[in-house]
């Protein structure tokens, strides 16, 4: 492709995990041209405002103020803005940036403001809207949710820390300090959590759900769990399949896998998607209890990956561009 015809994508906020990750992400791509301000300019109001109209596509990796700020400056009615902060996902005339969900994609095509979703809102939205959407669960449920994430989603200064941790407890000289063990560490215990007013709007919620957030001593990876009493698993999986297709075949990055505790040993471990930018939905149950459990990257569909793919919408593309998933190890249903 001629490189007048590339489309210009510009990072504010690129030094930041999901910044550098979504950088990654974009090296190579013939069809796109990165404008990349040198550090000195970075923070140069004049110098983001030239970036930002110059861009057919803008991604603002950024703290929720700033990316306010940004959108601000932003006077070209043609540049699409792709927001990764917490600042627009419920503001209106910002489109939800989750294809997977019904009518959602076709409007993420046409869509100039679309929010990124958040990592662990991904996972949530994932399980439960396709369900209050069949009625499966109603609306005024009171749900609860828990989700491990690697220690990435923490950004630099948590991936410092438990860097640090992981090597002390490996071993060390006699006589060093006695490490913290970090472990897995719960957070925003008080029911506050900054993707939760996403997790209620996106699923048509009237309350929003008990959360319960865990930090856990790997790089990336993720693992929601919403547990449910009175709802058939068989149902479930039913609507599940129908929503994504089965493992594989979906239309996006999100597919339904039958029963891959069964090739765990029994287990799920929350970092098997780890490095890959897809996700996948299941559900277990006996009787009158269920357990849904979405599992993918919190770097990947939970941030840079989901940033890219609605890119790729925008543009055009195949949506999987650049990203990587595990349709090549796709196996039939269980």
């Amino acid at each position: 492709m001629e490189g007048h015809l590339k489309k210009r994508v510009f990072i504010d906020g690129s030094a930041g995990t999901t910044g550098l990750r979504i950088r990654e992400r974009l090296d190579g791509r013939g069809d796109l041209e990165t404008v990349v301000l040198p550090d000195e300019l970075r923070k140069d109001v004049s110098a983001r405002r030239d970036a930002l109209n110059a861009a057919d596509v803008a991604f603002l990796c950024l703290p929720d103020a700033a990316a306010v700020e940004a959108v601000s400056l932003v006077e070209n009615p043609e540049t699409v803005v792709i927001d990764t902060s917490t600042a627009h996902r419920t503001a209106e005339g910002w489109e939800y940036g989750f294809p997977e969900l019904a009518g959602r994609r076709g409007r993420i095509a046409k869509a100039k403001r679309i929010a990124n979703p958040g990592c662990h809102a991904s996972g949530f939205v994932a399980l439960v809207e396709p369900l209050v959407r069949a009625g499966l669960i109603p609306a005024d449920a009171k749900l609860s949710a828990f989700s491990l994430t690697g220690y990435s989603g923490g950004g630099k200064k948590m991936i410092a820390q438990y860097g640090d941790e992981l090597r002390a407890t490996a071993g060390g000289p006699e006589g060093s300090p006695r490490p913290m063990f970090l472990g897995g560490r719960q957070y925003a215990l008080g029911q506050a959590h900054k993707h939760l007013p996403e997790m209620t709007a996106i699923c048509g919620l009237a309350h929003a759900p008990c959360f319960s957030p865990v930090v856990v001593p790997h790089l990336s990876g993720m693992e929601v769990t919403v547990p449910l009493h009175g709802v058939d698993v068989d149902a479930v999986r039913d609507c599940y399949r129908e929503y994504y297709g089965t493992h594989g075949a979906g239309s996006g990055l999100v597919s339904f896998v039958a029963d891959p505790a069964a090739e765990e040993g029994g287990f799920l471990s929350s970092a098997v998607l780890s490095g890959r930018d897809d996700m996948e939905v299941s559900a277990y149950g006996s009787g009158e209890r269920t357990v849904l459990v979405s599992r993918f990257d919190n770097l990947g569909k939970g941030a840079s990956g989901a940033a890219i793919q609605n890119m790729n919408i925008v543009l055009g593309c195949d949506e999987r561009e650049g990203l990587v998933d595990g349709r090549d190890e796709a196996q039939p249903e269980g």
